[in-house]
């Protein structure tokens, strides 16, 4: 289908439109997170040590973080479609690589590949979104996309776990394949065309934005790792000057590469930090509660990964209701109570007792479930409302740098609490602080309300 459409696909097509970019949104956010239960495994096949294997994992993530923005730029200019359809074909191709690799080089490379091609999916994934469905049942749109999206990343880890039972670590990759080409044929034939601007692509500011947003995720992830403080720091202020003189220069561009015009929206630009601060908490939660789960409350492998079920499981009830409720209530509103139930939840898990019932884990489980469920389909409806359809794509490129700048912040940020905290209390101290930025997220949530961040009335 080439034909641009203006307010959303008739059915059936539009089924087959959400079908592919819901399959292949789920596979590069599975891909973010299956490889490190399997990192062991892997280092051990390809006599890597386990310092250097890391690389599997960094590789992907640093591809994904220094191309989301450009590709989103690149997509508003040749159009969603084409950008989608390149990215998910090469990640295809890249996945096969990964499953034939033997050796560490040949993974880490093919590993970058794979995370271009995730880059260009998740870049106009919520672009396409809003292309697909009419502007009444936007708000459903976005709440299976965010469904998606959170049972991938939370359910990532035990999906690999229950591959590797059956198989050996090559299958985390070539199950890809089929699944690739499945949603690629229907692709081609299902997703429409989208409105093409006709400014020249920056590639000074696409060069700016890999260097900046490089440099600072690497940095982060350098400190949660325990690398060299000199490093650390080299890393984090070389993003620091670069992203200055980024940022500056975007400011004189009719059509930004980094969306500071979108930013200067107030519902944008509240939305951006509340994504922000919620990933971080949640990262907080997801790398600390294993920890705390063992080592803390004496449980084992088997059952932490079903005590920690109820937390996607709530999730995928919770948001398709969010999308229905989104044509009642406020974003900002909804948003900010379920931030407040995700924050109670976070510190209700760091004030259970030494031993505990699994009625008493189970519910709170629920209740982050409940709370982020019930507040990321508001969060990213509110993104994409707030911005003009033209400058959907940088929307949707921001919308996933948000999301993947919180997950890095809150990893790095359990390793800084685990070794700043007493013995033994660094896994609560970690609920603790994602509480905290939950909370935070509720409040900015909430300033969506007030009237001086309503749109100006024509």
């Amino acid at each position: 289908m080439s034909n641009t459409l203006s307010d959303g696909m008739p059915m059936p097509a539009r089924l087959w439109a959400v079908a592919t970019v819901m399959l292949a949104i789920a596979l590069s956010v599975l891909d973010s997170a299956i490889a490190n239960v399997a990192l062991p495994t892997i280092a051990r096949d390809l006599n890597a040590s386990p310092a250097t294997s890391i690389w599997i994992v960094n590789a992907y993530q640093l591809a994904i973080t220094i191309s989301l923005l450009p590709l989103a730029a690149l997509g508003e200019i040749v159009s969603y479609r084409r950008v989608y359809t390149v990215g998910l074909a090469l990640f295809t191709v890249a996945s096969l690589a990964c499953a034939l690799s033997d050796s560490l080089v040949t993974l880490t490379l093919a590993r970058v590949a794979q995370g271009f091609g995730a880059a260009g999916i998740m870049s106009v994934n919520t672009a396409l979104v809003k292309t697909i469905y009419p502007s009444r049942w936007l708000g459903r749109g976005v709440a299976l996309n965010s469904l998606i999206v959170a049972v991938s990343s939370a359910a990532g880890p035990t999906i690999a776990a229950g591959v590797l039972s059956i198989a050996h670590w090559p299958w985390l990759f070539a199950i890809n394949v089929p699944l690739g080409i499945v949603a690629f044929a229907i692709a081609v034939r299902s997703l429409p065309d989208s409105t093409r601007s006709s400014h020249p692509f920056d590639w000074t500011g696409a060069l700016l934005s890999a260097l900046t947003f490089g440099l600072l995720i690497s940095g982060i992830d350098s400190f949660g790792h325990g690398q060299a403080r000199w490093l650390v720091a080299v890393e984090i202020a070389a993003a620091v000057v670069i992203g200055t003189v980024f940022v500056r220069r975007q400011r004189n561009q009719p059509v930004p590469l980094l969306p500071v015009d979108l930013l200067r929206i107030p519902i944008f630009g509240l939305s951006i930090c509340t994504s922000m601060a919620s990933f971080c908490a949640q990262m907080l939660a997801f790398v600390s509660l294993p920890f705390f789960l063992q080592d803390t409350l004496g449980f084992d492998h088997v059952q932490t990964g079903l005590l920690m079920t109820a937390w996607p499981l709530t999730i995928v009830v919770v948001a398709p209701m969010a999308g229905r409720l989104l044509e009642h209530y406020k974003p900002g509103l909804l948003g900010a109570i379920g931030l407040a139930a995700f924050a109670l939840g976070l510190l209700a898990l760091g004030l259970l007792p030494d031993q505990p019932g699994t009625f008493h884990i189970v519910w709170r489980m629920a209740l982050c479930g409940f709370g982020f469920g019930l507040f990321q389909s508001p969060n990213n409806y509110a993104m994409l409302m707030s911005a003009p359809s033209h400058r959907s794509g940088g929307a949707s490129g921001m919308l996933g740098t948000a999301r993947l700048t919180g997950q890095t912040t809150g990893a790095a940020l359990v390793a800084l609490v685990f070794s700043v905290a007493p013995q033994g209390y660094g896994t609560r101290a970690s609920l603790y602080v994602a509480a905290a930025f939950a909370a935070v997220a509720a409040v900015v949530s909430s300033l969506r309300t007030l009237p001086s961040a309503q749109p100006a009335v024509k």
